[in-house]
């Protein structure tokens, strides 16, 4: 069972893989269906109806009641994740004490998840990280930030994608921004930010090793993409064009991490790489990421299978070093409510909705997943694609 809200990509390396998957999902994409045996959402797309924003109905108690369902009527072996649940480990506890989890327990999953605990751990690991702490109200945050030092992001506790973020650069940004991060557990995160490059490592670690697969660029907050959110998720290239430059430093904090956490199987990393070249960690995400089948793409592996082999042989990929193609994964939104024509005439494009069904604006709309000889030529394929469906869409008038 792959469960979260970025399964195409997922279930389809599964699928490949020779697995029957099942799939406990978001969106209800059309694509993901056509993967799966069994399959459970908790939308419901239907024609002129409006598929609603992400966060109005985002509930993570609402996949355990939907893997139940399929658990009644299928047999089924070991948990995949995908995003989503990283920070609700009492899901993931009831979760695995239906099926267990293949990967990282949720012990190890909070380890990573909670801050800034984490980040006092890297600190003795002599690892990179934003100066970090919580607050509760606008005065508390306000001290935090004189203490640390403007420019600061403040970060909901719990989230996923980079929804939420907020970034301000004086004591006036702050209190017009404060109110606008989603508050869980009473508090939001304020964090020295950090300028640079966004980045990941997407790696594989066993019990008793780990291998970087690649280390990545990030797209985020992309407003062609019509994404308004500052640090939002949009898509990635991979691999990171100047790799090489920071490839020995990720290495190393790569093996400390794994090792002092215990990861194991598929995890990815997130950093921000300054104009210095210096990777300084942002977070931890312990489960399949959404470069999956970029990073398939470019290395020519099978991503389940190797997280398979990690977790349970303890073996892990072989991976040629060689100057590899580019693979880009370009996340797009709606400009205004749309009704949604039909996507699946293009062989790149995933996360397809049901053609006819409504979304509403900035909602996400689909990905795209192209190639290239250079970081050029692939993000590029996947932005004509991008014009080439925007000029697709139709405006609901009235909604």
């Amino acid at each position: 069972m792959v469960i979260g809200i970025d399964l195409v990509s997922l279930a389809n390396s599964a699928k490949k893989a020779g697995y029957q998957v099942y799939a406990v999902d978001y969106f209800g994409d059309l694509d993901l269906q056509s993967a799966c045996i069994g399959f459970e959402s908790i939308i419901k797309q239907k024609l002129a109806k409006s598929c609603s924003h992400l966060e109005s109905n985002f509930k993570p108690e609402a996949f355990l009641k939907l893997a139940e369902s399929l658990l009644q009527e299928n047999k089924i072996d070991e948990i995949l994740l995908s995003s989503g649940l990283d920070d609700w480990y009492d899901v993931l506890c009831q979760l695995s004490d239906s099926v267990p989890i293949l990967g990282n327990s949720p012990e190890t999953i909070r380890s990573v998840r909670e801050k800034p605990r984490f980040f006092e751990e890297l600190e003795r690991l002599g690892i990179r990280h934003p100066e970090t702490a919580m607050a509760s109200e606008v005065s508390e945050a306000e001290k935090i930030a004189a203490e640390i030092g403007y420019p600061v992001v403040m970060k909901p506790s719990r989230g996923f994608g980079g929804v939420g973020i907020r970034i301000a650069g004086n004591p006036g940004e702050l209190n017009h921004e404060f109110e606008k991060v989603p508050m869980f557990d009473d508090s939001i995160l304020i964090q020295k930010h950090v300028a640079g490059t966004h980045c990941s490592i997407s790696f594989i670690a066993s019990h008793s090793d780990t291998k970087i697969l690649t280390i990545n660029e990030q797209l985020v907050g992309q407003p062609d993409t019509f994404q308004s959110e500052p640090f939002a998720y949009c898509g990635n290239i991979v691999p990171l064009h100047s790799a090489n430059l920071v490839s020995e430093e990720c290495e190393h904090l790569v093996r400390k991490i794994a090792s002092h956490f215990g990861l194991v199987g598929s995890n990815g990393i997130d950093l921000v790489v300054s104009k210095e070249n210096k990777p300084c960690v942002i977070e931890v995400n312990p489960r399949f990421q959404g470069t999956l089948e970029c990073v398939e793409r470019v290395l020519g592996i099978n991503l389940v299978n190797a997280h398979i082999n990690a977790c349970v042989q303890g073996f892990l990929p072989m991976v040629q070093k060689k100057d590899y193609p580019f693979s880009t994964r370009l996340i797009l939104y709606t400009p205004c409510p749309v009704t949604i024509p039909d996507l699946t005439v293009f062989e790149e494009v995933r996360d397809i909705p049901f053609p006819e069904t409504v979304t509403e604006k900035e909602a996400p709309l689909c990905s795209i997943v192209t190639e290239g000889v250079s970081r050029d030529d692939s993000l590029q394929k996947a932005k004509k694609l991008a014009e080439a469906i925007y000029g697709m869409l139709s405006p609901v008038s009235s909604f």
